[in-house]
């Protein structure tokens, strides 16, 4: 499953675009204006961010440059009625990946979506899998593969805790809210309570720490949530 961050201020195009990703097995957060789709691109670290370009407080030309000049490198999409050439030109030129006008047809969207998750994926083994695995203390963990280690012997995490790991672990440092971990975590159901966060974070400790109850890797900031002490 990919996390995609659509930015689009029409509500209903944003509307379809959710429910066709969704069937596609996507999730997918909606940002109505380009500082709202800042902030969730820095925070959440989709996959893949959709972008219209006229956007209130903030145009996409300028969301784009500012995750391009903070290092961010997830793949955007360019999704807009701006068709002319000049457009298309700077869109590409700030680091756009691929760029879709409007009207488009939903079928080749879906196609080019599925096409820049496909290239943005490590491949099993290949060296770019490796860049992507990250080092917490003893910790290793390997994005491309969903395997964990400490001190050289696999952890199995169910995938509800590598989820919840990778969610704490994309923010570098950051604090993630239980309520945010939980959208991203496991959608906006209402069956699942903030408790499950808490739950799923105890059980990390107990297969990742020394002592659960001092945990120095996934850490407690009172009032706030969670973060990974790197």
């Amino acid at each position: 499953m990919s996390r995609i961050l659509v930015v689009e201020d029409n509500a209903n195009l944003a509307y379809g675009l959710t429910a066709s990703l969704e069937l596609e097995g996507h999730r997918v957060t909606v940002a109505r204006d380009g500082a709202e789709g800042l902030r969730a691109a820095r925070e959440l670290a989709p996959d893949l961010v959709i972008l219209d370009l006229m956007l209130p407080e903030m145009d996409g030309y300028r969301v784009l440059k500012t995750l391009r000049e903070e290092g961010r490198d997830v793949p955007v999409l360019i999704l807009t009625a701006r068709g002319a050439e000049s457009d298309k030109v700077l869109g590409f030129r700030l680091g756009a990946d691929d760029y879709v006008t409007k009207p488009f047809g939903l079928l080749e969207l879906l196609a080019r979506v599925g096409a820049l998750l496909r290239r943005a994926r490590p491949a099993p083994g290949d060296a770019a899998a490796e860049r992507g695995v990250v080092t917490i203390g003893e910790i290793e963990v390997s994005p491309g593969s969903r395997a964990v280690r400490r001190r050289g012997e696999e952890v199995a995490l169910t995938p509800k805790e590598f989820d919840l790991l990778m969610a704490l672990v994309r923010r570098k440092g950051s604090v993630a809210g239980r309520l945010e971990l939980l959208a991203e975590v496991w959608g906006h159901r209402a069956a699942v309570m903030t408790r499950t966060v808490d739950m799923h974070v105890a059980q990390l400790r107990r297969k990742l720490e020394d002592d659960p109850a001092d945990p120095r890797h996934i850490v407690t900031v009172w009032k706030a949530g969670y973060r990974i002490a790197l």
